[in-house]
């Protein structure tokens, strides 16, 4: 037998373009080190280029590679062949939200590169890295590929966190707290300048107190280091979860394919009584849940949002969610299978307490990124409870068990829009290093009239009430599937947390339009662009939430 096998390049070729687009970044900045212009331009096509074949890859045949000849597992477990590395639909899928999100990061970036808060070609290699291991998570089918693919995903974002180009950390020493470092917009030219002016068009007047004042003021480098250590430690403690679960489970069944580890829970009855596999399962979720910032392992959450810039902080509560996302959807889905009865029970419980402490916590908060941490918490918990519902018999059955993984599905893809949504809001009112005390958007709804609608817009999407319909459909999207499942009980709890969300949500939206003292920073027209499509695409799947519902209803 030939130990040689042939790979399928094609469905290989979405993965070589987001490393290429990470490479031809490196390059760039060597050829044009300090210019932020073509390396920015080399991340954006390379990753415009990767979504474009991604799709195209998907419209054809599902492809294959990497895969293992049928044979028979530990226990007598007949299986057919297995592949690592899958290219079909739902691939595609993932692989395109994550080109999506990263393009949008992208624009919301410019503002800080401009401003030189972290180096430009580091900082765009590390997304495009980041961008690689999002590409291959959506095509991976068995558990080694798999987490890494996730570690590829997040491993560039510990960095991220405390990325600061050194005279922006110079900067951050050397001023008085509450004032923008000076240092700053003399290193980065006339466009940075005007963004860390106090008036009203970058005049340069004297601080008035509001958010204008205080537009470009970093977090620091010690809270930057802060969150950037505290996302590795307890990121390095989940892979470690996970690792140690995965080996359970190989040691258990004698596979690591996703549908071999099915098959062999499916058939060996003696499994079932054996504690260690039921420990081996809870490891791998726990580990997973660890991505998701679900409760009580969302500690880092709070720290590492608010420590990194807000672009940064943008992709970290969309990009890290969505691979949490999907990795545990993938394993619950095509590994776990016959395991649901054990799965939904701790998923019901991560989801109810995601959402309560969640909301309960952003309650208390004063500082806009941490408010949207607690809410990143609470937004775990729905995005975990379609899938919860599978602690009742009703859910596991084969029609309603699809119906809870593609509202899990749907939810995120709505929940992306939004959260994306309400961080280009932010950075276009108050810069792209610090969201500042929620007080200091007062009157910001009459100084930039639009840019603070396109943000109530979406923090009463993230809460579910209309106008902004994307944010309900995908509240009684949930919800539904939760009636589908049986589980009538975490239906009414997902409601309940959802009207104690509204306070928070509510809460900021009303102080954008109090009086206040609040001074608009000067918008990039591409940042103002950004923000204005991702808010028209809110709108569209708000009022046509059927073209989000049947992308999401790829997943088998």
């Amino acid at each position: 037998m030939s130990l040689v096998q042939s790979i399928d390049q094609v469905a290989l070729a979405p993965a070589y373009l987001a490393a290429l687009t990470a490479v031809a970044v490196l390059i760039t900045d060597l050829v044009a080190p300090g210019r932020r212009v073509p390396a920015l331009v080399a991340a954006a096509l390379g990753t415009t280029a990767t979504g474009v074949v991604a799709v195209l890859v998907g419209l054809g045949p599902v492809r294959a590679t990497f895969c293992t000849a049928g044979g028979t597992l530990p226990g007598g477990v007949p299986v057919g062949r297995s592949c690592s590395y899958v290219a079909d639909h739902v691939g595609a899928l993932v692989a395109v939200l994550f080109c999506a999100v990263t393009l949008v990061v992208l624009a919301l970036s410019t503002p800080m590169l401009a401003a030189r808060v972290a180096p430009s070609g580091e900082y765009l290699f590390l997304l495009a890295a980041s961008l690689t291991g999002g590409v291959v998570l959506g095509y991976a089918r068995d558990l080694i590929t798999l987490i890494i693919a996730v570690e590829t995903l997040t491993l560039p974002l510990y960095v991220l966190i405390g990325l600061r180009h050194r005279a922006s950390r110079a900067a951050g020493r050397d001023a008085p707290t509450g004032t923008a470092p000076a240092g700053t917009a003399r290193d980065s030219g006339p466009a940075a300048a005007g963004s860390a002016s106090t008036g009203p068009a970058g005049d340069g007047g004297p601080p008035a107190g509001g958010v204008g004042a205080v537009a470009d003021e970093p977090r620091g480098p010690a809270e930057a280091a802060s969150g950037a250590l505290t996302f590795f430690v307890i990121s390095v403690v989940s892979t470690t979860v996970t690792l140690l679960g995965a080996a359970l489970l190989y040691a258990l069944t004698g596979a690591v394919h996703l549908d071999r580890i099915a098959a062999a829970l499916a058939h060996r009855d003696e499994l079932h009584g054996v504690p260690l596999t039921s420990a081996a399962v809870l490891l791998v979720l726990v580990g997973l849940a660890f991505k998701l910032a679900a409760v009580p392992f969302h500690g880092w959450a709070p720290v590492s949002y608010d420590g990194a810039p807000l672009p940064v902080t943008a992709y970290l509560s969309t990009a890290s969610k969505l691979g949490g996302v999907v990795a545990l959807l993938y394993v619950t889905v095509f590994a776990l299978g016959p395991w649901l009865s054990v799965v939904g029970p701790l998923l019901a419980v991560l989801a109810v307490a995601s959402m309560t402490v969640g909301n309960l916590a952003a309650l208390r908060q004063r500082r806009m990124v941490r408010l949207l941490a607690f809410s990143s918490v609470a937004q775990a918990g729905y995005l975990l409870a379609p899938l919860g519902a599978f602690a009742a018999a009703a859910g596991r059955a084969g029609a309603a068990r699809h119906t809870l993984t593609a509202a899990t599905l749907g939810y995120t893809i709505f929940y992306l829009l939004l959260e994306l949504g309400a961080f280009g809001a932010l950075i276009a009112l108050r810069g792209a290093r610090s969201g500042g005390e929620i007080d200091e958007y007062r009157g910001a709804g009459r100084a930039r009239p639009l840019t603070a609608a396109a943000l109530a817009f979406a923090l009463i999407g993230l809460a579910g009430l209309p106008p902004s319909l994307a944010g309900l459909f995908a509240k009684i999207t949930v919800v539904r599937a939760a009636l589908t499942g049986g589980s009538a009980w975490l239906a009414v709890l997902i409601a309940l947390n959802a009207v104690l969300g509204l306070v928070y949500y509510l809460r900021v939206v009303v102080v954008l339009y109090r009086t206040g003292e609040y001074r608009p920073v000067p918008v990039r027209p591409l940042l103002a662009g950004v923000l204005a499509v991702v808010t028209a695409a809110a709108v569209v799947a708000g009022f046509a939430p059927q073209l989000v519902l049947d992308a999401a209803a790829l997943l088998p």
